[in-house]
């Protein structure tokens, strides 16, 4: 059987040993071993990365999965290598003390959580830049709750609290009843048991710093609802912490350096800005509309009149959506009027809805001419991906709607 050296030693970062398998597909090579440092993904925790150095070759170690038979998976350089043969194993010692930070981190943080609010952890996962768990809290956390966590988390890491792990066949029923979380139907002998000074007990398949200390601190970086259940908490430990808060400090400040005026809090440079940005929309509105007006009483000088219907088209050169706007408007404020705007590669059908006519037929009978695709109601009809050019476009909905006005009116 494989011999895991990572449960022996977390802290080993080179060890020897022999290939026993070998997998082989492109530059992709799997690697099983008669022993291992590297921890497989499993728990939450994702697997370690690293080398396997031999004679003419190099593995770059990218993924590690399996249970008793634990698979190394990387990329190949140089020969094959054969069964039997001895290799160096080298982890990337940063990722691994990182994820063993913050899986230890992750206990604390659980255990402080279902102290203060009787919330489970159903899920916890590491990620490069941070972690999660998974709490089933109904009710909601406040920032200052938040904080409380927090502080009780960091208190317990910096009275750098022994971490120990039990190995066990069989679980004595008074520790069992101690136990954060009962231990998985799964989980076959021997079980392994984190148990961190008096504030956790709970079975655990991962790799553990030795002490809290070694923690360094823990950020709680974001708390929202995934479900009616259940809150996910987000946050950092040790370098990644330090790092992300770096990022948003920098993020911080680089944007306050773009605001008019430079002075903290940064939320009310902000506001100011919303309160202006609101005036200038509502000014620009006003514009637009004024625009509006003066355009369509433009269009309606050279409106064809048919059945007594104004019909106004216009080749456009707005996006769909103000050209769409502008219909509607327009069709809105002007009785017996028809309005068709052809737009790259678009077409907007709008009537007054005093108007006999519907714009949904008008549109599908252009379709049926032009392509695309497209649709809307009686009143207002869109549509596009037209084989032809917006002119075109114009003469087909018109010729669509004399038709019908035709017969309406005859």
């Amino acid at each position: 059987m494989m011999k895991k050296l990572f449960y022996r030693d977390p802290y080993l970062r080179e060890a020897n040993a022999k290939i026993t398998g070998v997998e082989v597909k492109g530059k992709l090579v799997k690697l099983t071993l008669d022993r291992t440092i590297f921890y497989p993904e499993g728990g939450g925790q994702p697997s370690d990365r690293g080398r396997i150095e031999g004679n003419g070759f190099e593995v770059r170690v990218e993924k590690v999965t399996g249970k008793d038979e634990i698979v190394h998976e990387g990329v190949i350089e140089g020969r094959i290598p054969e069964v039997g043969e001895e290799v160096r194993l080298v982890l990337d010692w940063e990722w691994r003390y990182e994820n063993m930070r913050a899986h230890t981190g992750q206990h604390i943080l659980s255990a402080v959580i279902k102290g203060l609010y009787g919330a489970e952890t159903t899920g916890f996962q590491i990620f490069p830049e941070y972690n999660k768990i998974e709490i089933d809290h109904s009710g909601e956390l406040k920032w200052k709750d938040i904080l409380e966590i927090e502080r009780k988390t960091n208190e317990i890491i910096w009275g750098d609290i022994p971490v120990e792990v039990e190995v066990y066949a069989e679980l004595p029923d008074e520790l069992r009843a101690r136990l954060r979380k009962d231990v998985s139907s799964k989980v076959r002998p021997p079980i392994r048991i984190v148990r961190i000074g008096t504030v956790d007990v709970t079975p655990c398949g991962g790799t553990h710093v030795k002490s809290t200390g070694e923690i360094g601190f823990l950020k709680v970086l974001r708390v929202y609802r995934k479900s009616k259940k259940l809150l996910r908490v987000e946050f950092a430990t040790g370098v990644r912490a330090l790092k992300y808060l770096d990022e948003v400090l920098e993020d911080y400040w680089g944007a306050l350096n773009e605001m008019p005026n430079k002075n903290r809090p940064l939320v009310e440079r902000v506001r100011e800005l919303k309160k202006e940005l609101e005036g200038l929309e509502a000014e620009r509105d006003s514009l637009r509309r004024e625009l509006w007006e003066w355009k369509g009483r433009a269009l309606l000088k050279d409106a064809q009149e048919i059945g007594g219907i104004k019909v106004v088209t216009h080749v456009e050169s707005s996006p769909m959506k103000d050209a769409q706007a502008f219909a509607v408007n327009f069709a809105d404020k002007n009785p017996g009027t028809v309005m068709v705007l052809a737009g790259k590669n678009y077409i907007i059908l709008a009537k007054n809805r005093g108007v006999n006519l519907n714009m949904r037929e008008v549109l599908r009978e252009v379709l049926s001419k032009t392509g695309g695709g497209g649709g809307g109601s009686e009143v207002l009809a869109r549509g596009g991906g037209f084989k032809e050019n917006p002119e075109r476009v114009l003469e087909i909905a018109l010729e669509a709607i004399r038709g019908r006005l035709s017969r309406a009116f005859p």
